[in-house]
């Protein structure tokens, strides 16, 4: 079993699926393959939630299976503002139901609020992983995030690694501000240091971004072998921002919310150009909160008309 990146392939249904009008009966016909999607578009639950409070949301589960059928995406990213290790197992077998009712999956499950909140709660999951295993199984996802704070957390990582190699499902920690990979090189090194297979990142620009750290093609290399998900969100510096993101490198760093459509944050284009280039062929996930941004159903297909031919393949 290897527990590296997993493909997801999607071939498209031509030109038509994208709105374009056929050609004239005249015109030669184009006989080339149709391009292929080397990136499937997962939608994180998190859409629905406010920037700074995650344990509530706007959209029941019913609403966010709608609104991804629409749209086009292929996933669920699940969070406990919907589902967690809280939740009854006859509602998370209820919820896994109408998931794939709906054609869809499930691309990675974060079990509990203190995880995405990346406080000192965080890595307590790495001491009891069991009940998380429990959850992404029934939910039929083999990816579970997790959180690391300090040192101590490794061979907590390690056995949970472990444990979850036993029922084929792997971990995965988000690169973010305030944690242990907060940087490339400290995420390098607790990497090689926790040694396990089955244990990778979540790759997602926008925290390098605002931590300083260099996001593009040169750290993307030097992380290739444990990129097990793709998280996609845009941030724009200003020091004049409402918003601040706490950050061990540079303390509290202001900014504005934007979608990934707009010009002044991360360099989108150019991430993609860079995973494309390392073969890159798992989940992208929109993982932005979009409530302080725009209405969510319109920000939530803005994202996927504007992020769906990035995920193509490039020519060589």
């Amino acid at each position: 079993m290897q527990y590296s990146r997993r493909t997801f392939l999607t071939t498209t249904a031509g030109v038509a699926a994208f709105g374009c009008s056929p050609p004239d009966q005249d015109e030669p016909m184009d006989d080339s393959p149709a391009p292929e999607a080397a990136m499937q578009l997962s939608l994180s639950v998190r859409v629905a939630e406010s920037f700074f409070d995650k344990r509530n949301s706007t959209m029941t589960i019913d609403e966010l299976i709608a609104m991804a059928s629409e749209f086009g995406y292929s996933a669920l990213c699940m969070r406990a503002s919907q589902v967690g290790t809280h939740t009854p197992a006859e509602e998370v077998a209820a919820v896994k139901e109408k998931i794939d009712a709906a054609g869809l999956k499930v691309s990675m499950v974060t079990g509990d609020f203190a995880v995405p909140s990346n406080n000192e709660e965080g890595p307590m999951l790495l001491r009891n992983i069991t009940p998380y295993l429990d959850l992404a199984d029934t939910l039929g996802s083999s990816l579970i995030r997790v959180c690391m704070k300090t040192d101590e957390d490794i061979p907590f990582a390690q056995a949970s690694a472990d444990e979850a190699a036993e029922r084929n499902i792997r971990l995965a920690h988000q690169s973010h501000c305030a944690s242990l990979f907060e940087t490339v090189d400290g995420s390098v090194r607790v990497l090689e240091a926790i040694n396990r297979p089955n244990f990778g990142i979540i790759y997602e620009p926008a925290n390098w971004f605002i931590a300083a750290e260099d996001y593009g093609i040169a750290s993307i290399r030097r992380l290739q072998p444990y990129l097990f998900n793709f998280y996609i969100q845009n941030h724009r510096l200003n020091p004049d921002g409402v918003t601040k993101v706490e950050t061990w490198k540079k303390g509290p760093v202001p900014l504005d919310h934007i979608g990934v459509w707009e010009e002044g944050g991360v360099d989108v284009d150019s991430v993609f150009d860079a995973m494309h280039e390392v073969g890159y062929e798992g989940y992208l996930t929109v993982h932005q909160a979009f409530g302080d941004v725009m209405p969510v159903a319109e920000a939530v297909r803005m994202s996927y008309e504007h992020l769906k031919p990035l995920t193509m393949r490039r020519s060589a």
